[in-house]
């Protein structure tokens, strides 16, 4: 018998039917909703760039609220806890201070913060399309007394990394960054990340996860299949696994690890086969 899926994973966000029901159990929300859609619709009226238009979207946000603009809602101790988050599960997973780190969509350092103060000086490396979200990172870096730490914070208008070292970042990190992405943009990054990431090194990111259609809401927030972006990643000659455990954590999103491939291991030669044994062992052991 075949078991139903979680709600969560089968819902369609952007279908009729979804919005009358969330509307019905959410009445308080129909305000918002209606300007967001209103704000969606003049914003991408005049860009029609995905990432100039979301990058007006984190303008208009941090206008209000440059706090809240990235994971600071419903509250301060949210943004906390989800950057605690982050950082707990990559340290748990691999992240050494003598790593060398790029955050893609760095955002008001939520978990940046804490990365910063994990590495050595001048190993962190954050990016971010906005220029307003950026200029509150800055805040949050004094805020903290990270200026020894020597991050890097730059500004950036596509995923291509073309102005960032070959094989230099032993880790990449994007959380909440797919999940706003249509599906170019996440191929663009896939493209290119392994030009930057360093043999032995491993890019993480977060995606809203579908088991149904895969649909967006508002061209703001993107729900994809797992094999949808596993299969990208493969087609762009890397390995891609899903991150079972970080499903366990209280946050709504899911992860995929991304790795160069495992080189296979050489076939030793049987003794006869090519040159002689002794020839072989010399040419293979110095001195």
């Amino acid at each position: 018998m075949r078991t139903a899926l979680p709600s969560r994973l089968s819902r369609n966000r952007a279908s009729l039917a979804h919005k009358a029901r969330y509307a019905l159990h959410h009445p308080e929300r129909i305000p918002a909703h209606l300007r967001r859609a209103a704000r969606d619709a003049w914003l991408w009226a005049r860009h029609r760039d995905h990432i100039a238009y979301y990058r007006a979207v984190m303008a208009s946000d941090a206008a209000r609220s440059p706090e809240a603009a990235v994971g600071g809602k419903p509250s301060p101790e949210r943004w906390l806890a989800i950057g605690r988050m982050q950082f707990d599960y990559l340290v748990a997973h691999g992240l050494r201070p003598e790593d060398r780190m790029l955050e893609i969509g760095c955002g008001n350092l939520r978990a940046g913060r804490l990365f910063i103060e994990h590495l050595e000086p001048g190993h962190y490396y954050g990016i971010d399309i906005s220029p307003d979200i950026l200029l509150e990172a800055k805040r949050t870096l004094v805020r903290h007394g990270l200026q020894d730490k020597l991050p890097y914070l730059a500004i950036t208008d596509d995923l291509t990394f073309d102005f960032l070292p070959e094989g230099y970042f032993t880790v990449v990190h994007a959380h909440s960054v797919f999940s706003h992405s249509p599906l170019h943009v996440v191929d663009q990054c896939l493209e290119n990340v392994g030009r930057i990431l360093a043999p032995g090194g491993f890019f993480d990111f977060t995606f809203d996860r579908t088991e149904g259609r895969e649909h967006h809401v508002l061209r703001e927030d993107f729900y994809y299949r797992t094999e949808t972006l596993t299969d990208l990643a493969a087609s762009h000659g890397l390995e891609a696994r899903f991150m079972d455990d970080w499903e366990r954590l209280p946050h709504g999103q899911s992860k995929i690890r991304v790795t160069h491939p495992t080189p296979a291991p050489s076939e030793d030669r049987a003794p006869g086969d090519g040159d002689d044994a002794g020839e072989s062992e010399s040419a293979g052991v110095p001195g």
